[in-house]
């Protein structure tokens, strides 16, 4: 049975930081391409924040680029969003994807709210 489990979201004041985890059981980890997506409260659609490929090649949207930082430990099946210099607009259900040609994977999501 293929998991994957976020956690790390919160509460948090504009400026502050977060670190997201998610991690995955199930899967052949290594060999998947991993992303973060978040689903803001009006957006219609999953929007992608993050990606990192199986040789640990990142990309990251330009809204957060500079802020967040995504990286993947292959030992512990598991990826991270390091996410810094919060924005209201970050605020989201943020979504865990594990990505390769067998199958494409979904976590249930960890919300994110930056409020003062």
């Amino acid at each position: 049975q293929v998991q994957l489990v976020e956690s790390g979201g919160g509460l948090v004041q504009p400026g502050g930081s977060l670190r997201l985890s998610c991690v995955t059981s199930g899967i052949n980890f290594s060999i998947y391409a991993m992303g973060w997506y978040r689903q803001s409260p009006s957006g219609k659609q999953r929007e992608l924040v993050a990606a990192i490929n199986s040789g640990g090649s990142t990309t990251h949207a330009d809204s957060v680029k500079g802020r967040f930082t995504m990286s993947r430990d292959n030992a512990k099946n598991t990826i991270y969003l390091q996410m810094m210099a919060l924005k209201p607009e970050d605020t989201a259900v943020y979504y865990c994807n594990a990505e390769h040609y067998t199958g494409t994977y979904w976590g249930q999501g960890t919300q994110v709210t930056v409020s003062s």
